[in-house]
């Protein structure tokens, strides 16, 4: 009995201790797979950071986007209001090629309008070097059709088939035994090509502006223009880049869900700062008229170039032109010389339109009465300037009528070096204007301390020890449309100016000098051709040898020059004109018959064709004036 008992004891406990190894070993392998899913978590985690970032942190930053806001740059406006430069909005296409799907190509060529050729090998390129950005088409006017097209595109539903590479399954134990880095199991890889519709990607239409100049060529090296990165590299674009342009802003972008267009809790960064308008004293009309007449004379009279600048009494530019002159809308054309500013940029000998100055200095110093009764001998040799055999005694008007050299220089010999220099340097030669100072030249006057004889006898009338811009030279001509005080120059307007108006000239010289520069533009004066039927005209005309290699040329290479006002009492234009080299003019009574070109044949006409297009228009000056 006691056997029984022991043999039925010892199976119960051996079958207890078999049931003991089976739940050991299901616990056993239950914390290994337990363990094996906690590692497999660890890991995931540990390579979802980004550089040290939370998961939370990731999945944040794979929800926003930082989007810049571009900057609008500011408009450039004439006095009036009217536009001179400003921002068209256009459109530009740019492709992703590494998006763009092969079954698309043939159809988005045809929306280009290229051949699918073309545009399969520029894709080709691009995308061998990784490149995600091509700019495919620029500055496209909203009211093209090619939206349209592309619309339709976009729309599109085609089947696009891509070779995928599928991994295969790894077994439980391996991929286990992977994570614990008990073994490693290579994975391998299956080709499976797979087809489904989609629409076309890596196509975005972004939004793009292209500086417009309504006025062509007219402003052109006034303005200046924008380089390709729309940076401006000369005239007012370049010398108020920091103004016009202004500073793109960054706003942090939220996406929602399912969507790439809607956005929600925008965040500003930085705030976009527009671009700031600048308003220039310039006159657009007047502008226009002035180059018209520039560009007529060059062509007519052969001539290298041509500028002029035109003031208004207080001393603001209405115009200021040179030609020849680029149309800045047209970037297959680009010429340097073509934007320059000659008016402000190149400094020149003015010649005998500096010869008023020196009768003003003379009257106010009680050196001359400039009478009709007052004669001044012409007859003798004053160092190399010789008598021309056709007077022998000469008035104060017929001098500045006749533009007569010997005449001046009999005058300066009058005054002292010193008060020249000193009245020279007061009208500003010699000095910057503050116009636009990168490009500008000061010109030169040097001090009376290093002149020698000759240099005051030449520079009484315009030569010798003086170099000016034609901005200094019709600056100068101010004080004849302020009693005797001359302001500062003003191209921008709503600004204030650097200097003050100062008093050079006394009231009543002004008014006598004044009335005897209009019998200059008389049938007898040396600017006849300045005459403006119905109207009083002042000025006086010069003419320089330009300076080749170092000396003046005697074969003809000449600057010619006027500058006027009008009326002559109380004048509201004051117009300076410069032409370098002319090589065939005319005489007034034959049109086919040549003439030597001098100020009176050429630069005078520029004035008189500017100013009887600007009148036309100004009805004040008109009722003021009797036929």
């Amino acid at each position: 009995m006691s056997g029984k008992i022991s043999t039925i004891s010892k199976k119960l406990t051996l079958g207890r201790v078999q049931n003991y190894w089976y739940r050991q070993g299901a616990i056993k392998y239950f914390f290994i797979f337990l363990f094996s899913i906690f590692a497999y978590q660890v890991t995931s985690i540990s390579q979802s950071s980004i550089i040290g970032l939370s998961i939370q942190d990731r999945a944040y930053y794979q929800a926003v986007s930082l989007e810049e806001k571009i900057a609008q740059r500011g408009d450039i406006l004439d006095r009036n209001g009217h536009i001179l430069a400003s921002n068209l909005l256009l459109k530009r296409i740019n492709l992703d090629p590494t998006l763009i799907q092969v079954e698309f190509i043939p159809k988005l060529a045809h929306v280009l309008d290229m051949k699918v050729q073309t545009l399969s090998k520029l894709l080709a390129s691009k995308r061998k070097i990784g490149s995600k950005y091509l700019i495919i088409k620029k500055n496209i006017i909203l009211t093209n059709p090619i939206f349209d097209k592309l619309k339709q595109l976009k729309l599109m539903r085609i089947p696009i088939c891509v070779n995928k590479k599928i991994a295969n399954k790894l077994s439980f134990i391996e991929h286990t035994l992977n994570t614990l880095n008990l073994q490693k199991t290579k994975t391998t890889y299956t080709l499976v090509k797979q087809c489904k519709k989609a629409r076309i990607a890596g196509v975005a239409l972004q939004q793009d502006t292209k500086r417009y100049y309504p006025k062509n060529a007219s402003l052109a090296p006034l303005l200046g223009r924008v380089n390709a990165n729309k940076k401006g590299t000369s005239g007012i674009e370049g010398e108020f880049e920091n103004i016009l342009t202004g500073h793109n802003g960054q706003t942090l972008i939220n996406f929602k869900a399912n969507t790439s267009e809607t956005y929600f809790n925008s965040k500003t960064i930085t705030p976009k700062q527009q671009g700031q308008n600048i308003i220039l004293t310039i006159d657009a009309d007047i502008q226009y008229h002035a180059y018209e007449a520039i560009k007529k004379s060059v062509q007519k009279h052969e001539a290298d170039s041509g500028s002029a600048i035109i003031l208004a009494p207080n001393g603001e530019v209405l115009a200021m032109v040179n030609y020849p002159a680029d149309n800045p809308n047209d970037n297959n054309t680009y010429n340097t010389e073509h934007y320059r500013n000659r008016v402000l940029s190149d400094k020149v000998e003015p010649g005998s339109t500096m010869k008023p100055f020196t009768m003003l200095l003379a009257l106010d110093k009680n050196q001359i009465t400039a009478t009709e009764d007052e004669l001044i001998d012409v007859s003798k040799r004053i160092g190399h300037i010789k008598p021309d055999g056709k007077y022998k005694q000469m008035t104060i008007k017929k001098i500045l009528q006749k533009s007569h050299n010997l005449g001046t220089v009999n005058v300066s010999e009058r005054l002292e070096s010193e008060a020249m220099y000193n009245t020279w340097n007061k009208l500003g030669f010699g000095h910057q204007l503050g116009l636009i100072p990168s490009i500008e030249n000061s010109g030169s006057l040097r001090h009376f301390s290093s002149w020698a004889l000759s240099d005051k006898r030449t520079l009484s009338f315009g030569h010798g020890p003086m170099e000016t811009n034609l901005a200094q030279l019709a600056r100068a001509y101010l004080v004849f449309a302020n009693e005797g005080a001359m302001p500062p120059l003003k191209l921008i307007k709503n600004t204030s100016t650097y200097e003050d108006t100062i008093q050079i000239f006394s009231k009543q010289s002004i008014a006598k000098i004044a009335q005897l520069l209009s019998s200059v533009t008389s049938n007898q004066g040396s600017g006849y051709r300045a005459q403006i039927k119905g109207y009083n005209v002042a000025g006086k005309t010069g003419t320089a040898e330009m300076v080749v290699n170092g000396s003046y040329n005697k074969k003809g290479a000449k600057r010619t020059f006027f500058t006027g006002f009008m009326p002559v009492k109380k004048p509201k234009y004051i117009m300076a004109v410069r032409l370098d080299y002319p090589k065939k003019c005319y005489t007034s009574w034959d049109p086919n018959l040549r003439n030597k070109c001098e100020g009176s044949n050429s630069a005078a006409m520029v004035f008189k064709e500017a100013m009887r297009h600007i009148l036309t228009n100004d009805t004040s000056i008109k009722l003021s004036v009797k036929n």
